[in-house]
């Protein structure tokens, strides 16, 4: 009867994410052509676009890297359900606000709302998702776990992708709202508390007064503040005396450090080489995002009984690696699609890292354990634009000392190659 209840409980969990990924993901083949469309209409190549977005990514992850490891902290003693809330509805607002209109005025007001609700929101539904399976999984089942949830988020991506290709740019921000409505009303209203809930003395929202109970657990109450930044760093602490925690650590801040850097630099480098748009933006990423979803739901519960996770991890990071280097110096528009195949593998190291962190920490500290490692993959995302924005607008510009394009990105598989070094230096989890 219990297994029976968990089961349902991450069928709800499941069904959460994919609708909340659903909204998120169908917005980012059009994002490109809306912002160089309110920025620069007209032209393939927009150093403004590339710079505020840059910009976007640093704020967001240094308001990532402070509340993380908080919001992380937090749902240990309220509970995950409690603090998904927040950020579920947050989400709504910019995706709205595009479906309301696309002109350069109204793109202001979405940049500044999305980077202010970014903060909160950028990675941490992910996080408090990873602790909810850890709640109710036991350590030998929870990389598979792992792995369905990020299946989960890759089949979300490939449905919400697939759509995009085939909506008006308007029609996408209307169907985000919609689903990210949706996917907040599913969550409250279907999915139970995870096993680690039920042991709160108090939760910190109720369904009809979400703002009052915030108010009153935040501002106003700086001994319990202190409390939480005094926990976080005592997980830090742990992160140093724990060999595979702080290995596990270095692993993930040189990975998300390149995957930022291929992120920040890939569409606007496609978009100035092969003059790449929304639909051809979205049949790379169905590619990318199909694979993904094959090797997380079929491949990944597999293959962690046999290899486990370290060696999965090494594998992924050399993939990535691979991804990388071969987009950067792509000579034909067909070699990104050939590349984006390669996350049939380089998606490994996101279950496999979690899985390894969750080990390594009690049941009661699940949610700040993840949080600190969403925190470092959000410092990864304020170092990166800072290093690869420059680049990519100097490289894809008339004034690159030499002829290649794809230099940023080949920067960021050299930081992927650092984190693949370090992995193999790891021990058994």
């Amino acid at each position: 009867m219990e297994e029976t209840t968990t089961f349902q409980g991450l069928g709800h969990l499941f069904m959460t994410i994919f609708l909340y990924g659903f909204s998120a993901f169908i917005v980012i083949p059009v994002m490109t052509d809306v912002s160089m469309a309110a920025i620069c209409p007209g032209k393939d190549e927009c150093s403004l676009a590339i710079y505020l977005s840059g910009l976007q990514q640093v704020i967001t992850g240094v308001g990532s890297l402070m509340m993380m490891p908080l919001v992380g902290s937090l749902s240990d003693k309220h509970g995950r359900k409690s603090l998904l809330t927040l950020p579920m509805i947050l989400n709504i607002f910019p995706l709205a606000t595009l479906a309301y209109s696309r002109g350069t005025t109204v793109f202001y007001i979405y940049y500044v709302l999305k980077t202010l609700i970014s903060i909160i929101c950028e990675g941490s539904v992910l996080c408090l998702a990873l602790a909810y399976v850890a709640d109710n999984v036991s350590e030998g089942r929870r990389a598979s776990a792992f792995a369905i949830l990020t299946g989960i988020g890759s089949c979300a991506f490939v449905c919400a992708t697939l759509c995009a290709r085939f909506l008006s740019i308007s029609a996408t921000f209307q169907v985000a709202t919609t689903m990210a409505i949706l996917s907040t009303m599913y969550m409250r209203m279907f999915l139970p508390d995870s096993d680690g809930d039920n042991n709160l003395a108090a939760p910190i929202v109720s369904n009809e007064k979400l703002s009052s109970a915030l108010l009153e657990d935040y501002p106003g109450h700086k001994n319990r503040i202190s409390k939480v930044i005094r926990s976080v760093c005592e997980m830090a602490s742990l992160m140093k005396s724990s060999v595979p925690l702080f290995q596990v650590a270095m692993v993930s801040f040189f990975s998300s450090l390149g995957e930022a850097g291929l992120h920040a630099s890939s569409m606007y480098y496609l978009k100035a080489k092969f003059h790449f748009n929304k639909d051809q933006f979205a049949d790379l990423m169905i590619i990318s995002g199909v694979a993904g979803s094959i090797s997380q739901l079929l491949f990944m519960p597999i293959l962690v009984p046999a290899l486990k996770e370290q060696k999965l991890l090494s594998i992924g990071l050399f993939f990535g690696c691979a991804h990388i280097f071969l987009l950067s110096v792509a000579w034909s528009s067909w070699v990104p699609y050939m590349a984006a195949i390669f996350s049939l593998f380089s998606i490994f190291p996101h279950s496999c890292m979690r899985s390894i962190v969750s080990k390594q920490v009690a049941s009661n500290e699940q949610g700040k354990a993840q949080g600190i490692i969403s925190s470092i993959c959000a410092l990864a995302n304020v170092i990166s634009p800072l290093a690869f924005s420059p680049l990519t607008d100097w490289f894809l510009s008339e004034r690159a000392p030499f002829e290649f394009p794809g230099f940023s990105i080949m920067c960021a598989g050299f930081t992927m190659t650092i984190a693949f070094i370090q992995s193999l230096m790891m021990g058994s989890p």
